[in-house]
């Protein structure tokens, strides 16, 4: 995807032509039948304010402000703000709208109680992680996905697409897949299918430490097919917790102990928790957390993992590792937007 592609703006009355930017996610959805599913699907109360990002031309938008007390839609493209500014103009609902011009992920949120959108699926990992970590947390958000990524939210252990990125998301909130949706269902058609699935944040959210979680995670998934005692039997990664653990009980101006061996240490900590031979593939989320829990009780925890995993991504310490890493960043949790958390 990547050409400016000319085709009609909407499949509901407006017929001048209207360039879309697919470098942008421009794929306006233009069956009316998929546009009133989502729109059903959502449940949006009269008294609730949505936030839509992406509009388009107000396929969805229009149905939107037919239910809801107040729709605030972003928009990055002044040609879409025209074009939505123009479909509403006149109407009964025009007093209900509010456009936002510019890049959602670089602006502050509303408060808001539902999110639906079409998502530019270029933006779909971060979205999700700042969605999450919005304060006050919305109702749900039925947000539209291309089909691979709405595979990954909602893969649990041992499916093909299971991964950090469904970890992490299934930590924070329940999801669920409500609708297929071809790619010959938009205008222009994406080269791929899309899913619609709806994200309910879990309110409150579970009460742990976000950085050592996500480092926790970042390592294991390394490489989520070999056994928890191979990944932390690696050379690299005893050499770098050790290094962390002197310099940390330094900084604390303590000795450390003169029998101290890290490797024996997480061996015994692993073996003695049942995770020795436990896959990341196969865990569910109650098991990285209980993970969590014999890592802060056997003090690996404190700055530790999250410090080694940070060398790690900087380093590149083992380049085969990292390599693999790299390829399944789109998988992760983003900790760049622990800006919008606690941590």
């Amino acid at each position: 995807m990547g050409k400016v592609k000319k085709t009609k703006a909407t499949a509901t009355g407006n017929t001048q032509a209207l360039p879309f930017n697919t470098d942008r996610g421009q794929h306006i959805l233009k069956n009316p039948g998929i546009v009133n599913a989502i729109i059903e699907k959502s449940a949006i109360k009269p008294t609730d304010t949505v936030l839509e990002v992406g509009p388009g031309t107000g396929n969805l938008s229009v149905k939107i402000l037919e239910k809801a007390k107040k729709l605030i839609a972003c928009e990055i493209d002044p040609r879409m703000v025209a074009e939505l500014n123009k479909r509403v103009m006149g109407t009964s609902v025009q007093s209900k709208l509010e456009i936002r011009p510019g890049d959602v992920m670089d602006s502050e949120w509303p408060i808001f109680d539902v999110c639906v959108a079409n998502l530019p699926y270029q933006i779909s990992s971060p979205f999700v992680f700042k969605l999450l970590l919005q304060r006050p947390l919305p109702r749900y958000a039925v947000l539209m996905f291309q089909k691979e990524f709405a595979d990954r939210l909602l893969a649990k252990p041992g499916d093909k697409f299971y991964c950090r990125l469904s970890v992490n998301v299934q930590l924070l909130s329940r999801v669920e897949h409500l609708m297929k949706v071809k790619r010959t269902e938009f205008r222009p058609p994406p080269k791929v299918d899309s899913a619609v699935v709806r994200i309910q944040p879990k309110n409150p959210p579970p009460p742990i430490n976000y950085a050592e979680w996500d480092g926790l995670l970042r390592l294991v998934f390394l490489r989520k097919n070999k056994t928890l005692l191979a990944i932390f039997h690696q050379t690299q990664i005893i050499e770098l917790l050790e290094k962390n653990y002197r310099a940390l009980v330094t900084s604390q101006k303590k000795d450390v102990p003169a029998n101290f061996n890290m490797k024996e240490l997480i061996e015994e900590t692993l073996t003695n928790s049942g995770f020795a031979n436990k896959r990341s593939r196969t865990m569910a989320v109650e098991d990285f957390l209980r993970l969590l829990l014999e890592f802060n009780k056997a003090d690996l925890m404190k700055q530790l993992i999250v410090k080694m995993v940070l060398k790690l991504d900087t380093e590149r310490v083992d380049p085969g590792v990292i390599v693999k890493a790299e390829q399944h960043d789109s998988d992760a949790f983003h900790i760049e937007y622990s800006a919008y958390s606690a941590i």
